[in-house]
Parts: C-alpha cells; sequence; structure tokens
C-alpha cells in the first residue's frame, strides 16, 4: 500500500463511484483515487458546497471528478446516479459503499422502529443497491470488462458496539456478510468484491453520535494507542480497488490500530 505516482486521470479508463464522499473517509477516497488516475463520482446526499470542493481539490491535481447527489436508501437516486456517471464519466470500474449514518448512543432497549429502519435503509439497503447496479456494469456476465468493490465496514462488526451504538455494528455485520456472498457469487465474472473495518477514525460521524470526541476517549485502550485518519483508510480502499489486489476477493483489512 505504498504511495503511487500521480497518474492524470485523463490518460486512464478507470472510472470509480465513491458514496457519501463530502467527508471524511469518503473524501479521502475520493481525492486518492483521483491522484491514482481514476475518473471521479464524489456522491452526497446533502452538502453539496462540501462536495464540490473534494472535486476541486481533485481538478487542481490535474485529475477528473463530478458531485453528484443521491440518497442510496433510495432505489430511484441509486439508479439515476449510475445513469450520471454512466453519461458522463463512462462505464464505472470501481465502487466504494462508503455511505453511511450513525445515530445517537444509546442501549438497544432505548432503540425505536423508526431509528433502525433508517440505519438498516441507508447501512444495508444502500450497499446492496449500489453493489447491483455496479455488477450490472461490470460483470463479464453482463458483457462489462470486471471491476472491484470495496464495501465499508466497521470493526464495530467485530466488537458489538455495546452500550452505544449495537444497530450501527449490526449493519456493518450485515455488510460484512454481503462482502462475503456478493465475492463469491461475482468471482468468475471478473469483479472482485472486498472490505476495510475502519475504527476510532478521527472523523465527523462521532459528532452525528453525540459524543465528537469520542476518539481521543477511547484510544489509549486500542493496542496502537491513538486514532486513526481518514487518510489511513483511504490507502487501504484504493489498495484493494487496484491491479495490486488482483488476486484478493472475499477479503477484510482491519485499520483499527490493533484493536
Amino acid at each position: 500500500m505504498d504511495d503511487a505516482p500521480i497518474v492524470n486521470a485523463k490518460e486512464t479508463d478507470k472510472v470509480i463511484i465513491v458514496t457519501g464522499a463530502s467527508r471524511g473517509i469518503g473524501a479521502a477516497t475520493a481525492r486518492l483515487a483521483g491522484q491514482r488516475g481514476y475518473r471521479v463520482c464524489v456522491n452526497y446526499m446533502r452538502d453539496r458546497s462540501a462536495a464540490e470542493a473534494v472535486v476541486r481539490s481533485i481538478e487542481a491535481d490535474g485529475g477528473r471528478a463530478i458531485a453528484v447527489p443521491a440518497d442510496v436508501a433510495r432505489e430511484d437516486d441509486v439508479v439515476r446516479l449510475f445513469t450520471e456517471v454512466d453519461d458522463q464519466l463512462g462505464r464505472v470500474t470501481a465502487l466504494v459503499n462508503n455511505a453511511g449514518i450513525l445515530e445517537s448512543q444509546m442501549r438497544v432497549e432505548q432503540m425505536s422502529a423508526d431509528r433502525l429502519h433508517r440505519l438498516f435503509a441507508a447501512n444495508v439497503i444502500g450497499c446492496f443497491l449500489c453493489a447491483r447496479e455496479a455488477v450490472r456494469r461490470m460483470s463479464t456476465r453482463h458483457g462489462g470488462r470486471g471491476g472491484s468493490i470495496v464495501n465499508v465496514s466497521s470493526a464495530a462488526a467485530r466488537l458489538g458496539s455495546p452500550g452505544e451504538y449495537v444497530d450501527y455494528a449490526a449493519t456493518k455485520g450485515a455488510i460484512d456478510t454481503l462482502t462475503i456472498g456478493l465475492a463469491k457469487e461475482v468471482a468468475a465474472e471478473g469483479i472482485r468484491v472486498n472490505a476495510v473495518r475502519p475504527a476510532f477514525i478521527y472523523t465527523d460521524i462521532h459528532a452525528s453520535g453525540g459524543e465528537p470526541g469520542r476518539v481521543d476517549r477511547v484510544k489509549h485502550a486500542v493496542p496502537m494507542r491513538r486514532g486513526g485518519y481518514a487518510d489511513e483508510v483511504a490507502k487501504a480502499i484504493i489498495w484493494l480497488t487496484s491491479d495490486e489486489a488482483s488476486y484478493s476477493t472475499g477479503a477484510f483489512i482491519d485499520v483499527s490500530g490493533g484493536a
């Protein structure tokens, strides 16, 4: 996962969609993909200005990028997202299923059905819908040339997040299962499906749970004794999309400081 030379995106036919790419891990992944020669779709749901700032940073490095709004939990939005990429950038060759949400810390007995529906729609159904559209374009079974899907899971899928986010952890457990099953389903069709499992990363998502400083609170329990950074996760993601990972599918990279 060493840094590779920057390649002008116009010289390649690599097209990547990064969902939830206006901030955090998604933004870092989109920027790195642009540096590595991908034409980049920066997907976002609400923060247009942040997404456009990511696009400008990619363009400043000589790459090509577009920002496309879409709520991945909505099937019609997902179909439109991929259609816009087809029209503006070309057929997708890599998908990073990064979009996801987190809600306030609470125990399971406090959780409402509405909360659970929101989390599973965004974190699980959204990944399935995006993966479906990617497979329809990448699979040799459908006339595609293959490709790579990377799902952003979480160490929470292994740890359970008791007392805080058991529902979020459960959605990421579902993503782990999706990764394994889909990898086997499309392996003979030129598509690799892998996942990264970050933990304790300095991003804005912790504020959504009501504790912006959560990483600093828990970092001393991490074997490496520090929190992680979005660009560290992005490097693992982009390695998995690259030809350097050509014989890896159904695999997981934990980016969690040893937790």
